[in-house]
């Protein structure tokens, strides 16, 4: 048991709630099943309640009832009251008190090491007045829920122990994300064939952060490329168990997406409330989704054993369809990000325009110059660490106004402009490569996943929807190259969309460990999210668009970020941001 659900719909006032509720007699035994295969010092504490030994089943192996009576007792009274009261038949603890405590700060421990979440079933309201009323009533549960948990902690070690608490800490101890959840009343017209098992869920409408929030996963990489099925696959889905199942419908770009996430994966669906924004209900009860994608679902489904670490199916009606199976090398947000991006991206493909996997920024000067600068790369190739050191430019530079993250599209308008759509509001960033402080210093904003590990991720919202789905003109359109070290100039124009097109659908990069590739590694197009997948189709829509912006005026070349490169991974986005001001400093008003 990794996720802790929550009843968002009680109120917590007393100690009884939390002890005798099945999840903490869970906790319980899960506590005692590691001290028995650890043999660790704990263990002499839990022989007294011993009470079958023909089993090797905890819950019926060890008096749980019984440890959890003694919990209760000591939110009462000190344990030698408890050890000399006939009203108790306890066995003897006031020789175990340093026992006692390392068993409560363990139970303590192992509770705040949980992803806990807690679930508030509500009506979903238009009106922004009742939806923050609403969002203030869960946020007081899980206040109360916080502080019920950290008294009654305190309260049971000071009736063990003979130390005073000199030194009082605030610890989380309640909900680290907190969900409102209706069943929308979609029109029947407006329901997928095949599907009636989605309109069973309960669907989130409003998310509650309690920070900091902190998730550590089983995994922090993201393998191999999605294969995509033109074939239908929701007549083969059925979810059996609804209540294990949560929907998140969201807005990628223009392009409505379900996602639906089973109950361990919610650590990965917090994320989505970063980087995305929510669909309201009035939108999802009056339209089609474009796609869906299924997190969890069980690995027998799949036809090929490979085919849980993520396959795409498009139904008869051009919806797509995307899978990933349960196991623990796909607990990893990067496998929820872009599952979904490469869903948007076939559906812009299929419409003829073209997907980018890159970062677009509105930069303006302090003299006046500004541009909109378009960085094109795979995951790790500079885009983001460079305009956050263009960012620090604060002598030459007044603003850095990020409009593209990671992914967005292209579209060209009736009289020919090549114009630029977002997909996500929030970024998804990797700590290592980020300034020092950078991100703790939104620490109040941020979703973090495995801080204490190599390719250590931080999730930050830093745009609106209405920003991003705004089409964007673009002056400069440069491939992030993180891999060249000896270079004379940190930026390089092509004149012809034909040596533009080599470069660009090379897409060579340095790995830098966010997926399981090392060394120096080549995608199509810099975009293994749909692109590859459709390659004759997107090589033409490719060749289109790239002529339109050097023939439109559209500066097309290589920046040279380095970042691949050991010993510039500061140093060379900071070239790289320098040479880009620059160059904006010579761009016709």
């Amino acid at each position: 048991m990794r996720s802790i659900l929550i009843n968002g719909e009680v109120t917590y006032n007393a100690t009884s709630q939390i002890l005798n509720s099945n999840t903490f007699k869970k906790i319980l035994s899960e506590l005692i099943k590691d001290s028995e295969e650890k043999k660790n010092s704990l263990l002499p504490l839990f022989e007294p309640f011993l009470k079958n030994t023909d089993t090797v089943d905890t819950a019926q192996k060890y008096d749980i009832e019984g440890i959890i009576e003694l919990l209760l007792a000591l939110t009462i009274d000190p344990i030698e009251k408890i050890d000399g009261s006939p009203y108790y038949s306890f066995p003897k603890m006031s020789n175990k008190k340093d026992l006692l405590v390392r068993f409560v700060e363990s139970l303590f421990s192992l509770w705040r090491n949980k992803h806990r979440f807690i679930i508030k079933r509500d009506e979903y309201t238009p009106n922004r007045f009742d939806r923050i009323f609403k969002q203030m009533l869960l946020v007081r549960t899980n206040t109360d829920l916080k502080g019920l948990v950290l008294s009654m902690y305190r309260q049971i070690l000071i009736n063990v122990s003979d130390i005073r608490l000199k030194i009082l800490r605030q610890e989380p101890g309640g909900a680290q994300v907190g969900f409102i959840v209706d069943k929308p009343a979609v029109d029947p017209r407006m329901k997928l064939k095949n599907a009636d098992w989605l309109y069973e869920l309960e669907y989130v409408w409003s998310i509650v952060f309690e920070p900091p929030v902190i998730f550590y996963t089983k995994s922090n990489k993201r393998r191999g490329v999605f294969k995509v099925n033109d074939r239908p696959v929701l007549d083969r889905i059925d979810i059996t168990d609804p209540k294990d199942w949560f929907g998140f419908p969201i807005h990628v770009g223009t392009k409505l997406i379900y996602v639906v996430v089973n109950k361990e994966y919610l650590a990965l669906a917090s994320g989505l409330g970063n980087l995305f924004e929510l669909a309201s209900f009035d939108i999802i009860k009056n339209k089609k989704p474009d796609g869906i994608y299924i997190l969890g679902i069980d690995n027998q489904f799949f036809e090929e054993p490979d085919d849980f670490n993520g396959v795409i199916y498009k139904e008869n009606d051009g919806t797509y369809v995307g899978l990933v199976g349960d196991d623990p090398s796909i607990d990893y947000f990067g496998y929820m990000k872009k599952m979904i991006l490469t869903i948007h991206n076939l559906l812009i493909i299929d419409e003829g325009r073209l997907p980018i996997h890159g970062a677009l920024a509105h930069i303006k000067l302090r003299n006046g110059k500004k541009a909109n600068v378009m960085l094109i790369g795979d995951s790790g190739a500079g885009k983001s660490e460079t305009l956050d050191a263009l960012n620090r430019l604060q002598g030459e530079v007044s603003e850095v106004n990020i409009l593209i993250d990671d992914m967005g599209s292209l579209d060209i308008t009736g009289d020919g402009t090549v114009v630029a759509y977002g997909t996500e509001t929030g970024a998804f960033v990797r700590l290592d490569d980020l300034q020092p402080g950078y991100a703790y210093s939104t620490m109040d904003r941020s979703i973090f996943m495995n801080p204490n590990e190599i390719n250590a991720r931080v999730i930050v919202p830093y745009s609106n929807y209405t920003e991003i789905i705004k089409p964007t003109r673009i002056d400069y359109f440069l491939y992030a190259n993180n891999y060249n070290e000896d270079v004379k100039e940190k930026i390089a124009f092509f004149k012809k969309a034909e040596d533009a097109n080599d470069v660009f659908s090379k897409g060579a990069r340095m790995a830098k460990g966010t997926t399981t590739e090392k060394g120096l590694t080549y995608s199509y197009f810099a975009n293994p999210f749909g692109a590859i997948q459709r390659r004759e189709k997107h090589e033409a829509i490719a060749q289109r668009y790239l002529k339109s912006m050097i023939d439109g005026g559209v500066k097309v070349g290589e920046v040279m970020t380095r970042l691949g490169i050991h010993g510039f991974e500061m140093e060379g986005p900071l070239q790289a941001a320098k040479a880009l001001l620059e160059a904006i400093e010579e761009l016709e008003s």
